[in-house]
């Protein structure tokens, strides 16, 4: 008998689960809020602070690019995501979908 020739079966632990998706969406949202705040505090330190002009551009600057950093990592799915699937059953072609169909027919 030759038992060393069976594949030796995958074993899945805890520990290699994806994170659910809810934990992924709250960490992006948390990290948006915090963004956000900070693009606020530097809005309002150039508009109501006296500060020198090279000090005021600089909030101005992060006030006017922060909002899309904090968008563009708002979107980004976590790195443990899996990526988006779109598979849809096969569709009978010859049939018109119900969604489709007229009132009568």
């Amino acid at each position: 008998m030759m038992m060393g020739w069976r594949k030796k079966p995958d074993v899945h632990q805890v520990t290699d689960a994806k994170p659910a998706l809810s934990v992924d969406i709250r960490k992006r949202e948390i990290s948006y809020l915090i963004k956000m705040g900070i693009r606020t505090i530097c809005l309002i330190l150039a508009v109501v602070v006296p500060l020198p002009w090279p000090y005021r551009l600089l909030f101005i600057a992060a006030a006017v690019f922060l909002p899309y950093i904090a968008v563009i990592g708002a979107n980004e799915r976590g790195k443990d995501a899996p990526p988006p699937t779109f598979q849809s059953p096969e569709a009978n072609q010859t049939e018109i979908p119900l969604h489709r169909r007229e009132i009568g027919s």
